[in-house]
């Protein structure tokens, strides 16, 4: 990679930061201006928009893996990252060249500083935020490569969302759970924001939910006139067994029953987020899904990685990353570590951030952890040392576990990999920050060796010629205003 390239990435990339979160508010006017400066980009693609508390990234990287197995060519815009701000827009899995987010950055500067004069005439304070400023370039890249489907992750909550832009052909609500106060004390509060991305006309396809979401789901299904995919409904896993290196599933789609499915990631929950995913790719492809060969889907699912999630870095000891940041997470995580790795002893490094239930996420480790290290998050959101500490020996003062705290995460990997035998493994968990952390010191992003994306709709015909109707504005709800309220470290 070109020194040039990269030294104009990292001065883009610090001038993304130096930006911040900006006011968290409901307000929806700077990221709507920027994309009409733009002539809205996001428009011009169909997209497929996932919400939910957990498992929203898995969702988004199967629906590109599916599109990418079918020829289709797919932008995933997902966040947070864990060791590039790079991983948040990609092409056909593989994420924007350091050359080419720089040039983003400065192509989108002019229109994001007249925004700012604009903004700061009603606030001081206010500016095009680092989210938004991401998410426009999302929506201007996808465009100009251009792509033939964008999957976009929500960055928090859905309605006031910077993404809800996009026109939503497809939405996927994944569980929802408490996690972020700014959403509501209820599942029912937040299931209010979050089914803000559903449009009129869309196809809805959803998690199982508590009553009280469903319900909230429902109302909004209704108002849309949308049409409603249900897990364990139009949509399921019929058949789960563990496998090497994942679990092999039968899915159900409708009428379509797709076997043999070999899912490189671990535990029940994978298997449902399979399930939605495939449920999204069906809606998206319409009549095309039902012509398209089972191998289509068996190969797209085979091929999805995502990172950071029950993610085995190491050997000897095995070392597995998990981004659990709220009970509902761990509870997943520690529900699916028995069952795929067996380990003799797990030692647990946690680290979380200030925000988060921190005694909520190390309860669900209690009945699998042997032995336990905390450490301090790397950000200025962490939860502090005291904090972590007094959390675990809360959780763990009455099991006879040994609780031990060390300074920094390269501290807390040496106690923990010190006191591992064979057969034992080490999990990391807490935060994405943390994950992203141990990934850097385990699985270093490697140097671009070239300035290409791995394919562009021009470099080979789909099998399944226009599935889409890419001139469609159907969807689109133009008075529908949006905003981001997440930041740079956001989960």
């Amino acid at each position: 990679m070109d020194r040039t390239d990269l030294d104009a990435f990292d001065r883009a990339d610090a001038a993304l930061r130096s930006r911040g979160p900006g006011r968290m508010l409901p307000d929806l006017a700077r990221i709507r201006r920027l994309a009409e400066l733009l002539g809205d980009p996001q428009r011009s693609y169909p997209t497929v928009h996932v919400t939910g508390t957990n498992g929203k990234g898995s969702v988004v990287r199967m629906v590109g893996a599916l599109c990418a197995a079918a020829g289709l060519s797919a932008g995933t815009y997902t966040s947070p990252h864990l060791q590039s701000v790079r991983e948040r827009l990609s092409l056909s899995g593989r994420p924007i060249r350091p050359g080419a987010f720089a040039a983003l950055v400065d192509e989108l500067a002019p229109f994001v500083e007249l925004v700012d004069q604009e903004a700061a005439a009603g606030h001081p304070e206010d500016r095009v935020t680092y989210f938004e400023y991401l998410t426009a370039m999302a929506f201007a890249w996808f465009a100009d490569v251009p792509v033939d489907v964008g999957v976009f992750e929500v960055g928090m909550g859905g309605r006031w969302d910077a993404t809800n832009l996009i026109r939503g052909d497809v939405a996927v609500l994944n569980a929802i759970d408490v996690d972020h106060a700014e959403l509501g004390t209820s599942p029912q509060q937040i299931a209010l924001e979050k089914v803000g991305i559903i449009k009129p006309g869309a196809v809805v396809v959803t998690a199982d939910q508590e009553p009280e979401v469903d319900e909230v789901i429902a109302a909004a299904v209704a108002e849309a006139a949308a049409e409603w995919w249900r897990l364990e409904q139009e949509v399921a896993v019929l058949e789960r067994r563990i496998a090497v290196g994942g679990q092999q599933l039968t899915l159900r789609v409708g009428e379509r029953v797709v076997d043999g499915v070999l899912l490189p990631l671990h535990g029940a929950h994978q298997a449902r987020n399979a399930a939605l995913a495939l449920g999204a790719f069906a809606a998206l492809t319409g009549e095309a899904f039902a012509a398209m060969d089972v191998d289509v889907v068996r190969h797209g699912l085979e091929a999805v990685s995502v990172p950071g999630r029950l993610e085995v870095v190491h050997r000897h000891p095995t070392v597995v990353l998990d981004g659990a940041h709220n009970p509902h997470g761990a509870r997943a995580a520690a529900a699916a570590l028995d069952e795929a790795f067996g380990f003799r002893e797990l030692v647990l490094v946690a680290a979380c951030l200030d925000d988060k239930d921190v005694s909520g996420i190390l309860r669900e480790f209690r009945p699998v952890a042997s032995h336990v290290v905390v450490t301090r998050a790397p950000s200025p959101r962490a939860a502090s040392l005291e904090r972590m500490r007094s959390a675990a020996t809360e959780v763990w003062g009455a099991t006879g576990t040994v609780v031990e705290a060390a300074d920094d995460l390269d501290d807390a990997l040496g106690l923990a990999r010190s006191v591992t035998g064979p057969g034992d493994g080490l999990l990391v968990v807490g935060s994405l920050l943390t994950v992203g952390a141990a990934r850097d010191r385990y699985l270093p992003l490697p140097d671009e060796d070239d300035d290409e994306v791995v394919r562009t709709p021009e470099d080979e015909e789909s099998a399944y010629q226009d599935p889409l109707d890419l001139s469609s504005d159907a969807g689109v709800d133009a008075d529908r205003p949006t905003d981001p309220w997440s930041d740079p470290d956001e989960e």
